[in-house]
């Protein structure tokens, strides 16, 4: 599909429609269009980009390049950005993303996206609405698009915030492996976010501090691209590292768990030892045993067995071992 909207500043008048404005736009020099590119098949694209704007050929390599990383390149006759945006389905962590061009001249701006952007979709109906005004310049439309794309990852990113008090939570009261499974992913998810946010965030700030040809002027809206990006940044740290204290946290939880456990078979070991060899000793079948001819030798070995356990438990008690108790 291929969309156009051309403003003629002699009418003040924003027209909608499809790649017939092109030629009206050529045949009028003091109009601005935006063609938005998207779905269209690749030799139909490149040649528009080509023919119809001379787009250098490397900029239409990059745009084309399903991983190529975010970039801001300047050429003789226009600006090429580069984006990584949330495709049209992505409504957590667990996302996808596609390719988002822009091609910013003195008197056009032609996007070319590899899927559905809900961004684009969003300034276009912003500026056929009125909401923005028809004779917005075609770099702070750009920008204007840019920052759009930005503000998408922000409810995926809060939204990891109230899930992190959750598993907190759970990880103290209802700890399972499917909670550290959770974190496991959830920790990859943001550090795939991280790698984007930082590819932008990187470019931005040096167009900041060296605007190309074709955003000059737009210092302002540059500025607001960039806090916005090093603000997603941030939050994308943050719950990075809290999510990676939480897993280290759980994996603490279970070997204190463990240790516990341990610690109570080793007790348990530790008191039967003893009366175990005890009674082994005297269970053994041979004829001529000292105390077999003793009355009481039966009761005098239990109550041996019952001083011993006991010396066990007092030892462990004052060594803090059980009962909660530490020596001073």
């Amino acid at each position: 599909m291929i969309r156009a909207l051309l403003y003629d500043p002699s009418d003040g008048r924003l027209t909608d429609g499809g790649a017939e404005l092109i030629d009206a736009w050529e045949r009028t020099p003091a109009s601005t269009i935006w063609v938005v590119m998207e779905n269209e098949a690749r030799e139909q694209e490149e040649s528009l980009l080509s023919k119809r704007f001379g787009i250098h050929p490397l900029a239409i390599t990059d745009a084309f390049r399903d991983r190529h990383p975010p970039k801001i390149e300047q050429f003789q006759d226009n600006t090429f950005i580069l984006m990584k945006g949330l495709d049209a389905s992505s409504t957590s962590l667990d996302l996808d993303t596609i390719q988002l061009s822009l091609f910013v001249g003195e008197r056009f701006l032609v996007t070319r996206s590899s899927g559905h952007s809900v961004s684009t979709a969003k300034v276009v109906a912003e500026l056929t609405s009125g909401a923005l005004p028809p004779d917005i310049s075609r770099p702070a439309i750009a920008l204007r698009l840019c920052r759009t794309v930005a503000d998408r990852f922000l409810p995926l990113l809060l939204a990891v915030e109230k899930r992190l008090e959750e598993m907190e939570t759970e990880m103290l009261e209802r700890p399972s492996d499917e909670l550290l499974g959770e974190l496991v992913r959830q920790k990859g998810d943001l550090k795939r976010v991280l790698r984007i946010l930082q590819y932008h965030a990187q470019i931005f700030t040096s167009a900041t501090s060296n605007a190309p040809q074709h955003l000059a002027g737009h210092d302002h809206e540059l500025i607001d691209v960039q806090e916005q990006l090093d603000r997603l940044l941030s939050l994308a740290r943050l719950y990075y590292e809290l999510t990676d204290d939480l897993m280290n946290g759980y994996l603490s939880l279970s070997a204190h768990r463990l240790n516990q456990i341990m610690q109570t078979l080793t007790i348990v070991t530790v008191i039967f030892v003893p009366i175990t060899f005890m009674a082994g000793v005297y269970g053994m079948n041979f004829e001529f045993m000292p105390e077999l001819g003793f009355r009481g030798a039966y009761f005098v070995l239990l109550g041996s067995m019952l001083t011993v356990v006991a010396a066990i438990l007092v030892f462990f008690y004052r060594r803090g071992w059980i009962g909660g108790h530490r020596r001073g």
